[in-house]
């Protein structure tokens, strides 16, 4: 097996495994009622940017010559760090998903009976499962090389996380309070304190 093949089956792996870590909490979310729904037109836009720059970019890429004019090749070690990279995402993703349980949401939305979670992974970082998407799309380039689709993630999930980065934490000091400034000024936005300066 080639080292582009096994780059795209981690890739593929990868993608498969976070769909399945993601499933059954999507099915618990639409059964939730909201008390704070700000899933409007543009951030719908932006979560279908995010699918497809980390989804059907990459399956396009992968069935179809259409892309391989942008090509590129990077050392072994690159691939290799890619897929060590997008291990410990999924990890995280799945670590993420774990603790918050039932007051997961793809959007910025609180649900009625919304929890504070401040224990487990959210114990070190208030924002672990952006800190794994940042992981994916870091990752992505290394995994899928090409200029156009490796590059894609960081830009589509760059631009949706600038645009919530401050809405959800406005959101979430309007639903806790001081108990979520007081969380927030204690706990790092995506890495633990030790790696990072500010917040």
């Amino acid at each position: 097996m080639g080292e582009t093949s096994l780059l795209e089956m981690a890739y593929v792996a990868g993608v498969l495994l976070f769909i399945a870590i993601r499933r059954p909490h999507q099915r618990r979310w639409k059964s939730n009622e909201f008390r704070d729904n700000r899933l409007n037109g543009i951030e719908r836009m932006l979560l279908a940017a995010v699918f497809l720059a980390m989804m059907a970019l990459p399956l396009l890429w992968l069935t179809t010559p259409w892309l391989s004019f942008a090509d590129y090749r990077l050392p072994a070690w690159a691939g290799a760090a890619g897929m060590a990279m997008f291990a410990f995402a999924a990890w995280l993703f799945w670590r993420s998903h774990r603790d918050l349980g039932a007051n997961w949401s793809p959007s910025l939305q609180v649900r009625e009976g919304h929890e504070l979670i401040t224990s487990g992974i959210y114990a070190h970082v208030r924002h672990p499962m952006y800190a794994a998407i940042w992981l994916w799309a870091l990752a992505q380039p290394l995994l899928i090389q090409n200029w156009i689709v490796g590059p894609a993630a960081l830009l589509a999930f760059g631009a949706m996380y600038a645009r919530r980065r401050e809405a959800e934490e406005t959101m979430m000091i309007n639903q806790f309070g001081e108990t979520y400034r007081a969380y927030a000024a204690r706990t790092p936005r995506l890495m633990p304190r030790f790696f990072e300066r500010g917040r």
